[in-house]
């Protein structure tokens, strides 16, 4: 029976997505901390501005732990080790730091938003 079945299609199920999941993680985390730093060395932008990075931090996040899940889920597959390489694991601990940063920047910029609001009334 020589039938091509999806797991034997030619893709790669390599540690790419792990390594791709640390990459999207690292980037995730520094995304915040380099668009605060940036506005230091800027004249028409401020603090406040470094806020339009957020969704990106999220997305970057988002991105590495779904890489992450899916390398976990490849290398169960494939009934490799139990448990996951160290690159796949970092990659999903980056990205929820980065997720958990997004979130807490987001709730900076709501309650000085909302302190300003009150503070002009």
């Amino acid at each position: 029976m020589a039938v091509r079945t999806s797991s034997s299609n030619g893709a790669r199920s390599g540690p790419e997505s792990g390594w791709g999941s640390l990459l999207a993680g690292l980037a995730s985390v520094a995304t915040l901390p380099l668009a605060i730093y940036l506005t230091r060395f800027s004249d028409s932008y401020e603090l406040l501005h470094a806020g339009f990075a957020i969704p990106l931090a999220a997305a970057l996040g988002f991105v590495a732990v779904r890489l992450a899940r899916g390398a976990r889920r490849r290398r169960s597959l494939l009934l490799a080790d139990a448990r996951p390489a160290r690159t796949v694991r970092a990659g999903g601990v980056l990205g929820l730091l980065g997720l958990c940063l997004a979130a807490s920047a987001l709730v900076a910029l709501g309650v000085y938003g909302l302190l300003e609001y009150v503070g002009r009334n």
